[in-house]
C-alpha cells in the first residue's frame, strides 16, 4: 500500500499537469496554424519550439529518468525547428507525452520517488525530477498563454464561469 504522503505528492503533481495541458489547449485553440511557428522577436521561441521543448524536458526529467528509460533527447533540435507541425500535430504530441508521463509518476514506487539520479547535469531525486517537470510546465503554459493573447489580442477564458475571488475557509 502506497504512503499517504506518495499518493497526495501524485495527486497534486497530475493535477497541476492536467491543468497546464487544459490551458494550453484552450490557448492554441485561438491561433491558426500561421501563428504555430511565429517568433516574437529573434531571441525568442516559437509556439512550435515551446511545444517542442516542453515534450523533451517532460520526457527526459520524467519518461526517462524517474522511469528508467533510455535518454535520447535531442535539445538543440526543439529550438532549432522552424516549422514541420501543425498546432494539431503539436498538440497531439504534447497529449501522448502528457499521458505517458503521467503514467509514469502514478506507477512510480516510493522507492523511485526517492532515489536520487543526475539529469541534464544535475542531481534529483525522482519527486525533484516530477516537481522540476511540473513548474517548468507551468512556466511555458504562462509564456504560451502571453503569446497567443498578444498575437489575437483576446482573453483565453481559462477561468470562465469560476468565481476566483471566492475567500479561502477551513
Amino acid at each position: 500500500m502506497e504512503s499517504p504522503w506518495v499518493t497526495d505528492f501524485k495527486e497534486n503533481a497530475l493535477y497541476r499537469i492536467d491543468e497546464s495541458t487544459r490551458m494550453i489547449t484552450i490557448a492554441f485553440q485561438k491561433i491558426d496554424d500561421t501563428h504555430v511557428w511565429q517568433r516574437p522577436n529573434h531571441s525568442s521561441n516559437s509556439l512550435g519550439n515551446q511545444i517542442l521543448h516542453l515534450c523533451g524536458n517532460m520526457t527526459q526529467y520524467v519518461i526517462s529518468s524517474l522511469g528508467e528509460k533510455e535518454d535520447a533527447r535531442d535539445r538543440d533540435a526543439e529550438f532549432d525547428a522552424i516549422d514541420g507541425y501543425t498546432k494539431e500535430t503539436l498538440l497531439e504530441q504534447l497529449i501522448v507525452t502528457v499521458k505517458e508521463v503521467k503514467n509514469t509518476i502514478q506507477n512510480a514506487s516510493e522507492e523511485q520517488l526517492l532515489k536520487k539520479r543526475n539529469v541534464q547535469g544535475f542531481h534529483f531525486s525522482g519527486m525533484g525530477c516530477v516537481i522540476h517537470a511540473v513548474e517548468h510546465y507551468s512556466y511555458h503554459t504562462g509564456q504560451i498563454a502571453f503569446w497567443i493573447k498578444t498575437l489575437v489580442n483576446s482573453p483565453l477564458g481559462f477561468y470562465d464561469g469560476l468565481d476566483l475571488n471566492t475567500m479561502n475557509n477551513e
